[in-house]
């Protein structure tokens, strides 16, 4: 029978915490069957809007936003992306152009958002857009200006940084609108975000000289510690972690691979243990699948991740090779959708300001 114990440390229901609101948008040229546009909307990493420009309709993806905005929001977020759906096809001609490309598959991104700290009260903000798998600009929200890595986004941040308005209409969003946004949200899904379900552990092994894995699934909120023992001591020798992966429910599942010999298994006694808020779930049995197999949860787990990345364009069509997403350029997000710009012009001609809701503006 398999050995488990537990150590509850601490209360498992934890109120405070920092919360984030992020949007990906995606717009993809060149590639047959896949949407040209794609939008999601993450809170505290769960995702709870989508639009695609095949389905043209926004869409809630959790029952809090469901019971909490009417048919009239999900209409204003439809028509908002509808309209940014023209603005990033117009990006990735105009910056097909800057980088001499005539064919091939090319992809434009967006990430931005905003953090919250509910006990702290400290919040902070970030944009960063991305061409092919590379870095094109990204805010400097301090300093309330837009920076580049590359020439081609030279032109682009001259505009943008030079107009002075459109400049304070960001420096709004970035730091009253979304934290707004985000807190209404959050208030939505107080409930679901806020409650905590403890992760279920099993010791994995193919064969008796395969790895051993440790896989930890079911678990919410997703902050988790996976670490290894033998013989009662902290051990890291040959220890590989897994990435925090998304549940079909919503729940979270992560791996950590130990790599030993039959001989130093069986002389030997080695534990995973699973640290979540407040809980300590040790395991020191393994279980022997047949053959290749793996368990279901973690083959629905996976698959879910990469629909989840495919969606919002992190995997984009494998154009990330190099990077699995972008990175906050010293900062954190800040949410709501706000207003969709061009690349290559801050005119009203080539640029689109559309309402998220009544009080908050997309951003793209």
């Amino acid at each position: 029978m398999q050995h488990v114990v537990l150590f509850l440390l601490g209360a498992h229901l934890v109120s405070a915490r920092k919360h984030s609101l992020r949007y990906f948008y995606t717009a993809v040229s060149g590639v047959n069957d896949f949407p040209e546009f794609t939008s999601v909307g993450l809170l505290n990493d769960e995702q709870f809007m989508y639009f695609d420009s095949k389905t043209k309709e926004a869409v809630p993806k959790t029952e809090w936003m469901r019971q909490n905005e009417g048919a009239d929001y999900w209409d204003r977020q439809t028509q908002t992306c509808i309209g940014n759906h023209q603005v990033y096809k117009n990006n990735i001609w105009i910056l097909k152009e800057r980088f001499n490309q005539t064919t091939g598959v090319h992809t434009f991104q967006v990430m931005y958002g905003c953090d919250w700290d509910d006990q702290t009260g400290v919040t902070n903000g970030f944009q960063q857009d991305g061409y092919d798998g590379e870095d094109f600009l990204s805010l400097v929200l301090k300093e309330m200006r837009y920076i580049t890595p590359v020439p081609q986004g030279i032109p682009t941040i001259h505009k943008w940084n030079y107009d002075r308005g459109f400049i304070e209409r960001d420096k709004h969003y970035f730091n009253t609108m979304c934290i707004e946004w985000l807190k209404k949200y959050v208030q939505y899904g107080k409930s679901s975000l806020k409650k905590t379900v403890s992760p279920q552990v099993s010791l994995l092994q193919r064969s008796s000289s395969s790895p051993v894995k440790c896989h930890a699934t079911g678990f919410y909120p997703k902050e988790v510690t996976i670490s290894w023992m033998k013989n009662d001591q902290d051990h890291d020798k040959n220890v590989d972690f897994g990435e925090l992966l998304p549940n079909e429910d919503g729940s979270f599942q992560k791996t950590s691979t130990i790599r030993v010999t039959p001989e130093e298994w069986k002389n030997n006694k080695f534990s995973c243990v699973v640290e979540h808020q407040g809980e300590t779930i040790r395991v020191n049995e393994i279980r022997t699948n047949s053959g290749d197999s793996l368990p279901i949860g973690i083959i629905i787990g996976v698959v879910v991740a990469v629909l989840l990345l495919f969606v919002i364009g992190v995997a984009g069509f494998m154009v990330y090779q190099k990077k699995k997403g972008f990175k906050p350029v010293n900062a954190p997000d800040d949410g709501s959708i706000h207003s969709v710009r061009s690349v290559h012009s801050r005119d009203s001609s080539d640029s689109v300001h559309s309402e998220h809701s009544d009080d908050s503006l997309i951003k793209t």
